[in-house]
């Protein structure tokens, strides 16, 4: 096992009205620094499908989620892994949502990429007074569910909580 911290910070700013929270980086998205960057998890390709746009670059994708309001982090901030899957992550640490949900009021929901991330958020955090929402996760280890269903549950997320 070989630990591992957090290796960049979250998306969000004052506009953000929902926080998308996965466990902890893949080792592709510690390679690309930037969530979600295995090639066949299917995160960018929904929000893109959805929204009906073509994020090539991480810059591109930072942006366009800073404008709908949409914010990026993962729940784990230390652990020791040896591989990407979850199942793999032991003696993790999670980031300080207390402290981030004082900063960022305007969160409405909380949606969770993963059963890891949500489990693990409800362990140190149930207390907090925010929605949280188990969606279906975007990894490609994830292949029980289809891609257009999971697309449909992203959504109508989404719509619930990024309208007023």
């Amino acid at each position: 096992m070989q630990a591992y911290t957090h290796p960049f910070p979250p998306i969000l700013d004052h506009n953000t009205r929902v926080l998308f929270l996965g466990s902890f980086p893949s080792i592709a998205s510690f390679e690309q620094a930037f969530y979600y960057a295995h090639p066949r998890n299917a995160f960018w390709p929904i929000l893109e499908a959805i929204f009906d746009v073509r994020l090539e670059t991480n810059e591109a994708k930072k942006t366009f989620c800073l404008e709908k309001g949409i914010g990026l982090w993962d729940v784990i901030g230390s652990c020791e892994r040896n591989n990407s899957s979850d199942t793999n992550l032991k003696n993790c640490i999670p980031n300080d949502f207390e402290k981030l949900l004082r900063e960022y009021p305007h969160i409405r929901a909380l949606g969770f990429t993963g059963k890891k991330s949500f489990d693990l958020f409800h362990k140190h955090f149930s207390e907090l007074k925010v929605e949280k929402v188990l969606l279906p996760s975007t990894s490609p280890a994830h292949a029980a569910m289809k891609y257009g269903e999971k697309k449909r549950v992203y959504e109508a997320f989404m719509s619930k909580f990024l309208t007023a």
